[in-house]
C-alpha cells in the first residue's frame, strides 16, 4: 500500500473541498494515486449530493443583475438550508455564476439554465458546504422603448425587477424599492384578477349584511370596500413609501413613464420548511 502524505491529504482537500478524513480515506483506496481518488469522489460525490436533494432548502438569497442600458435584467432565487450558508463565499460566488448565465442566454427555464456546467457546480457546491442548494426561481423582465430597475433588500431576501415604458432607471429603481416594501398584489387595479375580487365581495357582504341597513345602503358599502381593497393592493394606487403624499401612479405621471410589470421574490416563500428537533437528531446519531 502506498504512504499517504499529509501534502497529499492537503493537495485533494484544496482541489475537492471536501473534509480531511474523506480526502484521506479516498487516497489510501486509490493507493496514493491523486487523480485516481478524485475520480473515485466524484462519484461518491454524486451520490452524496443526490442523497442531500431531499433535504429542504428553505433558506437562501435573491440576485439581480440589469443591462447598462436598463432594456432588461433578471432577478434569481437560489436556496440554502441554512442562513449561515446563505452568508457563505462560497454560495455567494455560485449565485454569481447562476445570475451571469441567466443574463447572458436570457434563460428563466431553471432545468435549461442548470444544464451542464452550472449544476456540476452545484454538486460540489454541496459536496463542499454539506448542503443542499437549489436554484428555484429565475425571471427575465425586459422593457421596449423603456427601463428595467432592480432593487435588493439589504439581507438579500427579497429582490424586485420593474419593468416601465418610458421613465429611466431611477424612477425603475425607486419603485422597486416601493414593491419590495409594500409587495403589492397588482400593477393596476384593472390587473386585479376577477375571481379575488368576487372572493371579497362575498365577504364585504356578508359583513355588511349583518349591520341591518337597507339595501341599497349596503350596496354602497360594499363598493367602497371594493375600491378601497384595490387601491391598498394595487401599485399605482398606494402611497409612495419616498413620499406618502403621492401615490407611484403620480410619480410616474410625473417622470413620462407607465407601470409594464413588476416580478418580486422573496426567500422561501411558499416553501413548507420542516421542523427539525436537532437535539433528537444528535441523539439518533450518536446511538447509530
Amino acid at each position: 500500500m502506498a504512504a499517504v502524505s499529509a501534502s497529499m491529504v492537503k493537495e485533494l482537500r484544496e482541489r475537492t473541498g471536501l473534509g480531511m478524513m474523506e480526502c484521506k480515506k479516498a487516497l489510501v483506496d486509490a493507493g496514493g494515486d491523486i487523480e485516481l481518488a478524485i475520480e473515485e469522489l466524484r462519484k461518491s460525490s454524486g451520490m452524496k449530493a443526490a442523497k442531500k436533494a431531499g433535504r429542504t432548502a428553505a433558506d437562501g438569497v435573491v440576485a439581480t443583475k440589469v443591462a447598462e442600458d436598463g432594456s432588461y435584467g433578471v432577478l434569481v432565487e437560489v436556496n440554502s438550508e441554512t442562513d449561515f450558508v446563505a452568508r457563505d463565499d462560497n454560495f455567494l460566488a455560485f449565485v454569481g455564476k447562476v445570475v451571469d448565465k441567466a443574463f447572458e442566454t436570457k434563460q428563466d427555464d431553471v432545468a435549461a439554465l442548470m444544464a451542464g456546467d452550472l449544476e456540476s457546480a452545484r454538486e460540489a457546491l454541496v459536496q463542499k458546504i454539506g448542503e443542499n442548494i437549489s436554484v428555484r426561481r429565475v425571471m427575465v423582465v425586459a422593457a421596449e422603448a423603456g427601463a428595467v430597475g432592480s432593487y435588493v433588500h439589504s439581507n438579500n431576501r427579497i429582490g424586485v425587477l420593474v419593468a416601465l415604458k418610458g421613465g429611466d432607471v431611477e424612477v425603475a429603481r425607486d419603485v422597486a424599492m416601493h414593491v419590495a416594501a409594500v409587495n403589492p398584489q397588482v400593477a393596476k387595479p384593472d390587473d386585479m384578477p376577477a375571481e379575488m375580487i368576487e372572493k371579497e365581495r362575498e365577504i364585504y357582504t356578508a359583513q355588511a349584511q349583518e349591520s341591518g341597513k337597507p339595501a341599497e345602503i349596503i350596496e354602497k358599502m360594499i363598493e367602497g370596500r371594493i375600491r378601497k381593497f384595490l387601491a391598498e393592493n394595487s401599485l399605482t394606487e398606494q402611497a409612495f413609501v419616498k413620499d406618502p403624499d403621492t401615490t407611484v401612479g403620480k410619480l410616474l405621471k410625473g417622470a413620462g413613464a407607465d407601470i409594464l410589470g413588476f416580478v418580486r421574490l422573496e426567500v422561501g416563500e411558499g416553501i413548507e420548511k420542516e421542523e427539525v428537533d436537532f437535539a433528537a437528531e444528535v441523539a439518533a446519531q450518536l446511538k447509530g
